[in-house]
Protein backbone atom coordinates (compact mmCIF):
# COMPACT_ATOMS: atom_id res chain seq x y z
CA UNK A 1 0.00 0.00 0.00
CA UNK A 2 1.35 3.05 -1.20
CA UNK A 3 2.46 5.68 2.36
CA UNK A 4 -0.02 8.48 0.93
CA UNK A 5 -2.42 5.67 1.59
CA UNK A 6 -1.49 4.94 4.58
CA UNK A 7 -0.99 8.17 6.14
CA UNK A 8 -4.46 8.56 5.22
CA UNK A 9 -5.97 5.67 7.05
CA UNK A 10 -4.08 7.01 10.18
CA UNK A 11 -5.77 10.59 10.39
CA UNK A 12 -9.31 9.00 9.50
CA UNK A 13 -8.74 6.27 12.20
CA UNK A 14 -7.87 8.99 14.51
CA UNK A 15 -10.74 11.16 13.48
CA UNK A 16 -13.32 8.75 13.22
CA UNK A 17 -12.59 7.69 16.76
CA UNK A 18 -12.79 10.77 18.33
CA UNK A 19 -15.90 11.45 16.89
CA UNK A 20 -17.33 8.55 17.96
CA UNK A 21 -16.12 8.69 21.11
CA UNK A 22 -16.70 11.97 22.53
CA UNK A 23 -20.23 11.98 22.47
CA UNK A 24 -20.20 8.70 24.97
CA UNK A 25 -17.85 10.52 26.92
CA UNK A 26 -20.09 13.14 27.21
CA UNK A 27 -23.02 10.88 28.15
CA UNK A 28 -21.51 9.05 30.74
CA UNK A 29 -18.28 11.17 32.36
CA UNK A 30 -19.49 15.04 31.47
CA UNK A 31 -20.52 15.06 35.18
CA UNK A 32 -17.00 14.71 36.88
CA UNK A 33 -15.06 17.29 34.19
CA UNK A 34 -16.94 20.21 34.26
CA UNK A 35 -15.37 23.48 34.30
CA UNK A 36 -17.04 26.22 34.99
CA UNK A 37 -16.98 29.93 34.53
CA UNK A 38 -15.05 32.04 37.06
CA UNK A 39 -11.49 34.54 36.70
CA UNK A 40 -10.81 34.81 32.67
CA UNK A 41 -13.90 32.11 32.29
CA UNK A 42 -16.58 33.89 30.71
CA UNK A 43 -18.79 30.91 29.20
CA UNK A 44 -22.12 30.43 30.30
CA UNK A 45 -22.89 27.82 32.88
CA UNK A 46 -20.38 24.21 33.42
CA UNK A 47 -18.95 22.76 30.09
CA UNK A 48 -17.54 19.14 30.28
CA UNK A 49 -13.65 19.27 29.64
CA UNK A 50 -12.90 15.59 27.88
CA UNK A 51 -11.88 17.34 24.82
CA UNK A 52 -8.71 15.63 25.49
CA UNK A 53 -9.61 12.24 26.80
CA UNK A 54 -11.02 12.09 23.07
CA UNK A 55 -7.91 13.42 21.46
CA UNK A 56 -5.91 11.08 23.27
CA UNK A 57 -8.35 7.95 22.48
CA UNK A 58 -8.34 8.74 18.40
CA UNK A 59 -4.65 8.89 18.74
CA UNK A 60 -3.69 6.07 20.53
CA UNK A 61 -5.85 4.00 18.59
CA UNK A 62 -5.64 5.61 15.55
CA UNK A 63 -1.32 4.79 16.04
CA UNK A 64 -1.94 0.93 17.79
CA UNK A 65 -4.10 0.01 14.51
CA UNK A 66 -1.23 1.54 12.39
CA UNK A 67 1.52 -0.20 14.46
CA UNK A 68 -0.26 -3.49 13.56
CA UNK A 69 -1.07 -3.02 10.27
CA UNK A 70 2.18 -1.18 8.45
CA UNK A 71 5.68 -2.67 8.58
CA UNK A 72 7.94 0.11 10.29
CA UNK A 73 11.25 0.06 9.14
CA UNK A 74 13.75 -0.92 12.06
CA UNK A 75 14.52 1.50 15.15
CA UNK A 76 11.37 3.87 14.12
CA UNK A 77 9.19 2.61 16.90
CA UNK A 78 12.11 3.45 19.44
CA UNK A 79 11.19 7.04 19.25
CA UNK A 80 7.85 6.64 18.89
CA UNK A 81 7.29 4.50 22.57
CA UNK A 82 9.46 7.74 24.16
CA UNK A 83 6.90 10.48 22.56
CA UNK A 84 4.01 8.43 24.02
CA UNK A 85 5.28 7.88 27.00
CA UNK A 86 5.84 11.06 27.60
CA UNK A 87 2.47 11.89 26.13
CA UNK A 88 0.77 9.98 28.63
CA UNK A 89 2.24 11.19 31.24
CA UNK A 90 0.97 14.39 30.40
CA UNK A 91 -2.13 13.52 29.96
CA UNK A 92 -2.45 12.14 33.19
CA UNK A 93 -1.38 14.86 34.84
CA UNK A 94 -3.98 17.07 32.81
CA UNK A 95 -6.97 14.78 33.51
CA UNK A 96 -5.53 14.96 37.34
CA UNK A 97 -5.72 18.57 36.74
CA UNK A 98 -9.10 18.57 35.39
CA UNK A 99 -10.53 15.95 38.19
CA UNK A 100 -9.25 18.86 40.74
CA UNK A 101 -11.07 21.94 39.26
CA UNK A 102 -11.08 24.54 40.20
CA UNK A 103 -8.25 24.63 42.10
CA UNK A 104 -6.23 22.37 39.91
CA UNK A 105 -2.77 20.90 40.97
CA UNK A 106 -0.05 23.09 42.09
CA UNK A 107 2.74 24.98 39.27
CA UNK A 108 5.48 22.71 41.21
CA UNK A 109 3.82 19.61 40.50
CA UNK A 110 3.08 20.45 37.33
CA UNK A 111 6.46 21.20 36.41
CA UNK A 112 7.85 18.31 37.92
CA UNK A 113 6.27 15.46 36.10
CA UNK A 114 6.65 17.53 32.78
CA UNK A 115 10.20 17.71 33.15
CA UNK A 116 10.01 14.04 33.67
CA UNK A 117 7.86 13.30 30.38
CA UNK A 118 10.63 15.30 28.51
CA UNK A 119 13.33 13.31 30.19
CA UNK A 120 11.63 10.30 28.94
CA UNK A 121 11.92 11.99 25.15
CA UNK A 122 15.63 12.70 25.98
CA UNK A 123 15.94 8.59 27.03
CA UNK A 124 14.48 7.87 23.53
CA UNK A 125 16.69 9.32 21.53
CA UNK A 126 14.37 12.51 21.04
CA UNK A 127 16.48 15.35 21.30
CA UNK A 128 17.71 18.77 19.95
CA UNK A 129 20.99 17.98 18.09
CA UNK A 130 22.11 21.41 17.82
CA UNK A 131 25.04 20.69 19.82
CA UNK A 132 26.81 17.58 20.66
CA UNK A 133 27.22 17.87 23.90
CA UNK A 134 24.42 16.27 25.81
CA UNK A 135 24.78 19.36 28.59
CA UNK A 136 23.55 22.05 26.19
CA UNK A 137 21.43 19.84 23.81
CA UNK A 138 19.46 18.44 27.07
CA UNK A 139 18.07 21.61 29.12
CA UNK A 140 17.05 22.97 25.69
CA UNK A 141 14.92 20.22 24.84
CA UNK A 142 13.71 20.16 28.60
CA UNK A 143 12.99 23.87 27.63
CA UNK A 144 11.41 23.20 24.28
CA UNK A 145 9.21 20.84 25.39
CA UNK A 146 8.17 21.86 29.14
CA UNK A 147 8.10 25.62 26.92
CA UNK A 148 5.38 24.04 24.29
CA UNK A 149 3.25 21.97 26.69
CA UNK A 150 2.84 25.45 28.94
CA UNK A 151 2.00 27.33 25.70
CA UNK A 152 -0.53 25.56 24.24
CA UNK A 153 -2.63 25.41 27.92
CA UNK A 154 -2.03 29.31 27.23
CA UNK A 155 -3.40 29.38 24.39
CA UNK A 156 -6.23 27.75 25.03
CA UNK A 157 -8.30 30.89 26.28
CA UNK A 158 -11.51 30.95 23.90
CA UNK A 159 -13.50 28.35 21.76
CA UNK A 160 -11.14 26.48 18.92
CA UNK A 161 -7.98 28.83 19.56
CA UNK A 162 -5.54 26.01 20.52
CA UNK A 163 -7.34 23.25 18.44
CA UNK A 164 -6.74 25.31 15.37
CA UNK A 165 -3.57 26.06 15.97
CA UNK A 166 -2.54 22.38 16.49
CA UNK A 167 -4.34 21.91 13.24
CA UNK A 168 -1.71 24.54 11.93
CA UNK A 169 0.92 23.20 13.28
CA UNK A 170 0.22 19.30 12.75
CA UNK A 171 -0.56 19.69 9.10
CA UNK A 172 2.92 21.63 8.48
CA UNK A 173 4.62 19.40 10.58
CA UNK A 174 3.61 16.43 8.46
CA UNK A 175 4.26 18.62 5.13
CA UNK A 176 7.42 19.16 5.55
CA UNK A 177 8.56 16.06 7.13
CA UNK A 178 6.42 13.58 4.63
CA UNK A 179 9.50 13.79 2.40
CA UNK A 180 11.56 12.39 4.82
CA UNK A 181 12.70 8.91 6.39
CA UNK A 182 11.12 10.14 9.88
CA UNK A 183 7.74 7.77 9.27
CA UNK A 184 6.77 7.22 12.72
CA UNK A 185 6.72 11.68 12.70
CA UNK A 186 4.47 11.39 9.14
CA UNK A 187 2.06 8.52 11.09
CA UNK A 188 1.84 10.44 14.47
CA UNK A 189 1.22 14.03 13.12
CA UNK A 190 -1.36 12.72 10.84
CA UNK A 191 -3.06 10.46 13.67
CA UNK A 192 -2.80 13.97 16.04
CA UNK A 193 -4.23 16.45 13.45
CA UNK A 194 -7.01 13.68 12.42
CA UNK A 195 -8.03 14.20 16.17
CA UNK A 196 -7.95 17.52 16.69
CA UNK A 197 -10.05 17.91 13.49
CA UNK A 198 -12.38 15.59 14.33
CA UNK A 199 -12.80 17.82 18.05
CA UNK A 200 -13.03 21.14 16.36
CA UNK A 201 -16.81 21.01 16.04
CA UNK A 202 -17.63 20.00 19.24
CA UNK A 203 -15.63 23.22 20.61
CA UNK A 204 -18.08 25.55 18.84
CA UNK A 205 -21.59 23.01 19.27
CA UNK A 206 -24.35 24.34 20.90
CA UNK A 207 -23.63 21.09 23.24
CA UNK A 208 -19.68 21.93 23.30
CA UNK A 209 -17.30 20.22 24.92
CA UNK A 210 -13.73 21.84 25.90
CA UNK A 211 -10.05 20.58 25.61
CA UNK A 212 -9.36 20.54 29.36
CA UNK A 213 -5.97 20.86 30.47
CA UNK A 214 -5.57 16.76 29.39
CA UNK A 215 -6.20 17.89 26.15
CA UNK A 216 -4.13 21.31 25.65
CA UNK A 217 -0.97 20.29 27.89
CA UNK A 218 -1.27 16.72 25.54
CA UNK A 219 -1.36 18.30 22.20
CA UNK A 220 1.50 21.00 23.35
CA UNK A 221 3.70 17.99 24.24
CA UNK A 222 2.98 15.92 21.24
CA UNK A 223 3.69 18.56 18.70
CA UNK A 224 7.23 20.07 20.90
CA UNK A 225 8.27 16.01 20.29
CA UNK A 226 7.52 15.90 16.87
CA UNK A 227 9.15 18.58 15.88
CA UNK A 228 12.44 17.82 17.08
CA UNK A 229 11.70 14.32 16.22
CA UNK A 230 12.26 14.76 12.11
CA UNK A 231 14.75 16.34 9.74
CA UNK A 232 13.72 19.55 7.92
CA UNK A 233 15.96 20.02 5.52
CA UNK A 234 18.81 18.26 3.28
CA UNK A 235 19.13 21.14 1.11
CA UNK A 236 19.89 23.51 3.35
CA UNK A 237 21.65 24.08 6.43
CA UNK A 238 19.19 26.24 8.31
CA UNK A 239 16.29 24.10 8.28
CA UNK A 240 16.82 22.95 11.83
CA UNK A 241 15.24 26.13 12.24
CA UNK A 242 11.99 25.52 11.00
CA UNK A 243 10.01 24.90 14.20
CA UNK A 244 10.24 28.19 15.47
CA UNK A 245 8.56 28.99 12.44
CA UNK A 246 6.49 26.18 12.46
CA UNK A 247 5.46 27.17 16.04
CA UNK A 248 5.78 30.86 16.13
CA UNK A 249 1.91 31.55 17.04
CA UNK A 250 2.34 29.68 20.30
CA UNK A 251 5.64 30.70 21.03
CA UNK A 252 4.79 34.44 20.23
CA UNK A 253 1.30 34.56 22.60
CA UNK A 254 3.05 32.91 25.50
CA UNK A 255 6.31 35.13 25.15
CA UNK A 256 3.99 38.37 24.92
CA UNK A 257 1.89 37.07 27.73
CA UNK A 258 5.03 36.62 30.16
CA UNK A 259 6.27 39.77 28.76
CA UNK A 260 3.28 41.96 29.44
CA UNK A 261 2.45 40.34 32.88
CA UNK A 262 6.39 41.42 33.81
CA UNK A 263 5.99 44.96 32.59
CA UNK A 264 2.87 45.16 34.77
CA UNK A 265 4.76 43.68 37.93
CA UNK A 266 2.61 41.00 38.29
CA UNK A 267 3.96 37.01 38.31
CA UNK A 268 4.06 35.40 34.86
CA UNK A 269 3.02 32.46 36.30
CA UNK A 270 -0.26 33.08 37.44
CA UNK A 271 -3.36 34.46 35.18
CA UNK A 272 -4.16 37.34 34.24
CA UNK A 273 -5.99 39.03 30.84
CA UNK A 274 -3.54 40.01 29.60
CA UNK A 275 -3.55 37.35 26.37
CA UNK A 276 -3.24 38.42 22.82
CA UNK A 277 -7.07 37.21 22.19
CA UNK A 278 -8.43 38.62 25.36
CA UNK A 279 -7.07 41.96 24.18
CA UNK A 280 -8.31 41.47 20.74
CA UNK A 281 -11.50 41.15 22.18
CA UNK A 282 -11.59 44.53 24.09
CA UNK A 283 -11.40 45.95 20.43
CA UNK A 284 -14.73 44.42 19.74
CA UNK A 285 -13.29 41.60 17.66
CA UNK A 286 -15.99 39.22 17.27
CA UNK A 287 -14.53 35.24 18.15
CA UNK A 288 -14.23 34.23 14.35
CA UNK A 289 -12.12 37.25 12.91
CA UNK A 290 -9.59 36.35 15.96
CA UNK A 291 -9.44 32.97 14.85
CA UNK A 292 -8.96 33.92 11.76
CA UNK A 293 -6.26 36.15 12.62
CA UNK A 294 -4.30 33.34 14.64
CA UNK A 295 -5.24 30.53 12.03
CA UNK A 296 -4.07 33.00 9.13
CA UNK A 297 -1.08 33.62 10.95
CA UNK A 298 -0.02 30.37 11.87
CA UNK A 299 -0.77 29.41 7.89
CA UNK A 300 1.73 32.04 6.71
CA UNK A 301 4.66 31.21 9.18
CA UNK A 302 4.38 27.54 7.67
CA UNK A 303 5.00 28.31 4.59
CA UNK A 304 7.79 30.78 5.64
CA UNK A 305 9.16 27.61 7.58
CA UNK A 306 8.63 25.70 3.93
CA UNK A 307 10.77 28.53 2.55
CA UNK A 308 13.11 28.07 4.98
CA UNK A 309 13.95 24.41 4.67
CA UNK A 310 14.83 24.83 0.85
CA UNK A 311 16.33 28.62 0.60
CA UNK A 312 19.92 29.61 1.31
CA UNK A 313 21.42 31.53 3.70
CA UNK A 314 20.65 35.24 2.64
CA UNK A 315 17.24 34.50 2.56
CA UNK A 316 17.14 32.83 5.63
CA UNK A 317 18.87 35.60 6.81
CA UNK A 318 16.14 37.76 5.81
CA UNK A 319 13.38 36.10 6.71
CA UNK A 320 14.59 36.07 10.12
CA UNK A 321 14.78 39.22 9.65
CA UNK A 322 11.31 39.65 8.50
CA UNK A 323 9.73 37.86 11.13
CA UNK A 324 11.66 39.90 14.48
CA UNK A 325 10.71 43.21 12.60
CA UNK A 326 6.80 41.72 12.03
CA UNK A 327 6.08 40.37 15.66
CA UNK A 328 8.03 42.98 17.57
CA UNK A 329 5.70 46.08 15.81
CA UNK A 330 2.65 43.20 16.45
CA UNK A 331 4.13 43.64 20.54
CA UNK A 332 4.12 47.29 20.16
CA UNK A 333 0.83 47.60 19.22
CA UNK A 334 -0.78 44.78 21.51
CA UNK A 335 0.57 46.50 24.60
CA UNK A 336 -1.05 49.60 23.92
CA UNK A 337 -4.64 48.03 23.69
CA UNK A 338 -5.80 48.46 27.45
CA UNK A 339 -7.01 45.30 29.39
CA UNK A 340 -8.36 46.95 32.45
Amino acid sequence: MKPFVLYLQAALAAGLMTAVFLPCLRRFAAPFFLDAPGGLKTHCGAVPALGGIGIFTGTLASLTFIRFTTAFPSGTLHSLRGIFIGGTLIFLLGLADDLKKPRGLSVPVKLLVQAVAAGALIYYGVAIHVFTSPWLSWPLTFLWVVGLTNAFNLLDIMDGLCVSQAVVCTLGLAVIALPSEYIYVNFAALALLGACAAFWPFNHAKRKIFLGDSGSTFLGFMIAALSIGTGYSELTNWGFWAPLFILAVPLFDTAFVVLARLLKGKNPLKGSNDHIALRLKKLNWPPVRILLLFAGTGIFFNILAYTLTHCCWQMALALFIFAAVALGLAALWLLHIKTE
